[in-house]
């Protein structure tokens, strides 16, 4: 489901599309001196504007998609260390190892990460910040790893089962290991998208928000006022958003959305 937050960037690039419009029937009236304000001008920065719209929406799916890939990648990890605890008890290990081999297994077990997570919806906005989550998927390949090198030190540990043995372990931790960089990797490329995306609607000096108020001075200083009410109502739809660092609202003073 698309956020309120989402909606509300692509209602203010469709009011200042409706600002254009406004400009245009004026015709050659409209002249500023300005560059920036002139019609080709506006023209171009709603073109940019959408195009980092679709830019944070494009990140956004790869992000959601890398998370998905990810879960399936650990869904069956927590079990797979319980088998492997188990394989180690069936050799010549000492109790010692067994217990080594043990500590690490109710450190898997005790992580966060849960094997029937719910897939993430697609078109479901990447969070404020993933710090957390990622820390414990991180958490979880260390402690496999740690597994992974008990079994290792123990020569009668040689299971014929292929996914329990040491190679296919490694391969395993290779997998989660790009799995979960991909996911710190797609949530950065959604994070600067936003952030670029907000500078273009509202905090560069030639933003949408900004343009949007000085067009505005800009016909006052010919229309009635009717006319300059009816523009008001118009410029009053695009709204400025407050952001955090990660390209989040904090503040929702929202006409509109």
């Amino acid at each position: 489901m698309t956020s309120t937050s989402e909606v509300g960037h692509a209602k203010n690039v469709a009011n200042f599309q409706d600002l254009i419009e406004f400009v245009t029937g004026y015709g050659a009236t409209y002249n500023p001196s300005k560059n920036s304000l002139k019609l080709s001008e506006l023209i171009a920065l709603k073109v940019e504007a959408e195009a980092k719209l679709a830019d944070v929406i494009t990140k956004n799916t790869n992000y959601n998609n890398k998370v998905n890939e990810r879960m399936i990648a650990f869904s069956n990890v927590k079990a797979l260390s319980t088998r492997l605890v188990n394989a180690l008890q069936t050799t010549e290990a000492t109790i010692e190892t067994i217990n080594d081999a043990k500590t690490f297994n109710r450190k898997m077990q005790g992580k966060k990460v849960s094997a029937t997570q719910t897939p993430t919806d697609t078109n479901a906005p990447a969070p404020a910040t993933i710090s957390t989550s990622q820390q414990s998927y991180d958490q979880l390949i260390q402690h496999l790893t740690g597994l992974k090198s008990v079994l290792e030190s123990e020569p009668s540990y040689t299971p014929n089962e292929t996914d329990l043995q040491i190679d296919t372990i490694n391969a395993k931790i290779t997998e989660l290991t790009e799995k979960n960089t991909a996911v710190a990797a797609a949530y950065a490329s959604v994070s600067n998208s936003r952030i670029s995306r907000n500078e273009t609607l509202y905090t560069n000096q030639n933003s949408i928000f900004e343009t949007a108020s000085e067009v505005k001075n800009t016909l006052n200083l010919f229309l009635v006022q009717p006319v300059r009410n009816m523009l008001r109502l118009v410029v009053l739809n695009l709204t400025n958003l407050d952001f955090n660092k990660n390209g989040y609202f904090i503040l929702s003073n929202q006409k509109d959305l």
